[in-house]
């Protein structure tokens, strides 16, 4: 009865707004969990899979042997493989294609903090609504939200590690031996930027993967925070 007494009494006190803010913090229910609790979640949830998924990437053949992930060749480079197949190189296209996802192994190693900041400094401007989308909604909107910026900090790491593993030397000698064959158009890639945008797929593609299974398997709620907040989409 008290209850009930001080809910009638809440309207005279308060305005639309302020009820609307009362509402989201009542307990039971969703109303247990307040938009600042969904994003801090959110974030956790991304945090968790670079910390699980994308240090995968990191490894040797953390790219080059993930098919989800695995840098293929561009378009304008392909018909440089099959022609240096063609003429008995094919050892050479093979280490050629290997170095490139040798490149973004070592760059994700070199610039996951890149991925951590933009996940801390990361504002959910409707926090509820990415939690209640699909399955890997917040995946995305972190990915829409910071691709400029990672781009423009990841491409010189890209190109620092096309040159510490030897991809930039291997593609020069490609590229030199193909260009050298009669009757065949000039290549020059941009290699950089082209192993930058897909390393970022490959790293966007993995934190989604850690969402997804937040999502959908309780046991991966490893912590308070995430069975609270995740617990709104069951």
């Amino acid at each position: 009865m008290k209850k009930l007494y001080i809910l009638f009494l809440v309207p005279f006190f308060f305005g639309c707004a302020e009820l609307q803010s009362i509402a989201t913090q009542l307990p039971g229910g969703e109303y247990g969990v307040t938009n600042t609790e969904i994003a801090s979640g959110l974030r956790q949830a991304l945090d968790f899979g670079i910390d699980k998924q994308v240090t995968k990437l990191t490894k040797e053949d953390g790219f080059f042997k993930n098919e989800l992930v695995r840098i293929a060749l561009p378009a304008e480079l392909q018909k440089v493989d099959k022609t240096l197949r063609d003429v008995g190189l094919g050892s050479l296209a093979d280490e050629g294609l290997k170095v490139l996802n040798r490149a973004a192994e070592d760059a994700v190693k070199e610039a996951t903090p890149i991925f951590v900041t933009a996940v801390k400094e990361i504002t959910f401007t409707d926090a509820r609504n990415i939690l209640l989308g699909n399955n890997t909604s917040a995946t995305t909107y972190l990915n829409q939200r910071t691709e400029t910026q990672l781009y423009a900090k990841f491409n010189p790491v890209i190109a620092n590690s096309l040159n510490k593993v030897g991809a930039t030397e291997v593609w020069t000698n490609i590229i030199n031996k193909y260009n050298s064959i009669p009757l065949t158009n000039k290549v020059n890639p941009d290699l950089p930027d082209y192993v930058t945008n897909e390393a970022l797929k490959g790293v966007f593609t993995m934190i989604a993967i850690e969402e997804k299974d937040i999502r959908s398997n309780f046991a991966a709620r490893t912590t308070d925070l995430l069975r609270k907040v995740f617990g709104l989409q069951d």
